[in-house]
């Protein structure tokens, strides 16, 4: 077989509602590791959809040479599946089994094929990547959102593929699956495009492939180099649009100047005909003249301007935009020491066991505390959320909460509506809230003009996030408390940045659960909890916080 690789040909692609993505891009994409970055937007799910096959291009093509092996940012959460189903293993195991059992049908074998060893195969990707201690048969609702992209990793590696496109692998993963990830990349030998936010496992690429205004643009290095490129190229745009308004001042003020030495020369010469008594015919002929020389001398100070502007124009289109949320939440603020929720022994039970520790889960949130909910994948922090929402109810023990919203950003998005536009889901959170009004407001969340007629189900990740930000935190009445699972996933780092700033603007308490160690430095956590082992622990920062 020749070398993995992905190639795309003039590839145009563009939605139902005839809104473009892509128009006549080309690139390939050979073996070593490379990672594509790209607003959120640009249409980095859209073109690995396209790649995988999962969308048809409108025009152009899509080739892969060797077998591919994807990972897509959704969570196949559905409850009727079982790790062996999301790993594609089940047909051969349940051949196995009635092989054992003395069914000799040729249709089993003719299933198994060649996977007599898929039972082990699969047992050791599992322990590779530590989920060793996951039954074949257990359903997926009863993991967490972590451990399911870890089995979707492990299904793709069971695969054996050439070339792998991971989608936001990182999603949900705690430190020791972010680790035993980048371990699976370092060591990967064939095609790799991976599409991420995190900034440790873009630094493990060979390159960076960045999708920009329609084009590719690859950059040689990791995540750092590209920065320092992207960095240089700034700042050297940046240089050239001061040139360039520089010199539209300069040519205006020698136009100017041309045309005020045109007009006394003019002037001039009209007294010194008069003067000199010279006929009229011979006197118009000599003014005719001055007249079309300045003209001339305007037009070519008028084409140095125009150029001038041109140049202007090509350094702002080089300039990147780096938008910002800026909000005043006034209405979320809740008093220092107003008991905000209060539980005492919380308990559920998975599968007959119970998630927490025998005394179960005590928690108490006051005031505008901002808490880190830190802890393993499948601990239980995402079941605690939903537990404080009410979104499911205790096995055992006692949960109060004061007067006031919660508003609950789940790791799957799916508060909104999917078949309703932006400005409709607002609607429906706002009802009362003036129009022009919700236009300024989805405009301060970056949706402007044609952006908030699309529907949800049409957003890219980042975008579903400002959104789901904008409806909730506008929402009547405004949240006093507001949990947050995973609000990092999905997003660009210029998204990050921009839920930052909203979270910075937000008065209320909030619990948010993340492994994103710079994120949570960056929005003012006070308080730090964990749950090991089942028991829920106040804990400082980690170290280097």
């Amino acid at each position: 077989m020749s070398d993995p690789s992905i190639v795309c040909s003039t590839l145009s692609f563009s939605w139902p509602d005839e809104t473009p993505v892509f128009t006549d891009l080309s690139f390939t994409v050979g073996g070593g590791r490379t990672g594509l970055v790209a607003p959120n937007g640009a249409g980095k799910s859209t073109l690995l959809r396209l790649i995988a096959g999962e969308l048809r291009p409108t025009g152009g093509s899509v080739s892969v040479d060797g077998v591919l092996g994807y990972i897509a940012q959704s969570l196949p959460l559905s409850d009727d599946l079982t790790v062996a189903e999301l790993l594609g293993v089940a047909p051969v195991l349940a051949a196995l089994r009635a092989i054992e059992s003395g069914d000799a049908d040729e249709r089993h074998f003719t299933t198994i094929g060649h996977d007599w060893d898929v039972e082990e195969r699969s047992r050791a990707e599992l322990d590779r990547l530590g989920l060793g201690s996951v039954a074949l048969d257990r359903p997926l609702p009863t993991l967490s959102g972590g451990q399911v992209v870890t089995l979707g990793l492990a299904a793709q590696l069971l695969k054996r593929p050439d070339v792998l496109l991971l989608d936001e692998p990182t999603n949900n993963l705690d430190a020791e699956a972010r680790r035993t990830l980048s371990g699976v990349v370092e060591e990967w030998t064939g095609c790799l495009l991976l599409v991420s936010h995190d900034r440790a496992l873009l630094d493990r690429m060979d390159r960076i492939a960045e999708l920009d205004r329609g084009g590719l643009t690859t950059y040689g290095g990791d995540f750092t180099a590209y920065e320092a490129a992207v960095r240089a190229g700034q700042e050297a745009a940046e240089r050239d649009v001061r040139g360039a308004e520089q010199e539209i001042k300069r040519e205006k003020r020698e136009m100017q100047q041309a045309r005020e030495r045109a007009q006394r020369r003019q002037s001039t010469a009209v007294r010194n005909l008069e003067d000199a008594g010279i006929p009229k015919i011979l006197a118009g002929k000599r003014k005719r003249n001055a007249q079309e020389s300045a003209g001339r001398a305007d037009e070519v100070h008028g084409a140095r301007l125009g150029a001038a502007r041109a140049r202007l124009d090509e350094a702002e289109r080089a300039l990147r935009e780096d938008p910002t949320i800026v909000l005043e939440l006034p209405a979320t603020a809740v008093p220092a020491g107003r008991t905000v929720v209060t539980a005492a022994g919380l308990q559920v039970h998975r599968g007959g066991r119970a998630l927490f520790d025998d005394a179960g889960v005590d928690l108490t949130i006051r005031g505008p505390e901002r808490i880190a909910l830190t802890g393993g994948n499948g601990a239980g922090k995402s079941t605690l959320l939903r537990l404080i929402t009410g979104d499911i109810a205790p096995d055992s023990g006692t949960l109060r909460r004061a007067e006031g919203r919660i508003a609950y950003l789940s790791q799957r998005l799916d508060l909104l509506e999917p078949g309703l536009t932006v400005l409709e889901n607002l609607v429906a959170a706002a009802p009362a809230m003036p129009a022009d009004r919700r236009m300024h407001l989805l405009a301060r969340f970056l949706f402007r003009g044609a952006r908030i007629h699309l529907p949800v189900a049409a957003l890219s990740g980042g975008e579903r996030v400002r959104a789901t930000l904008a409806c909730v935190l506008f929402a009547e009445p405004a949240p006093q408390l507001l949990l947050l699972d995973e609000p990092t996933n999905n997003l660009d780092l210029v998204s990050v940045t921009q839920l930052e700033g909203a979270l910075d603007a937000y008065r209320g308490a909030f619990v948010v659960v993340s492994h994103d160690e710079r994120f949570l430095d960056r929005i003012g956590v006070d308080r730090w909890l964990q749950l090991d082992r089942g028991r829920l622990l106040e804990t400082g920062p980690p170290p280097g916080n």
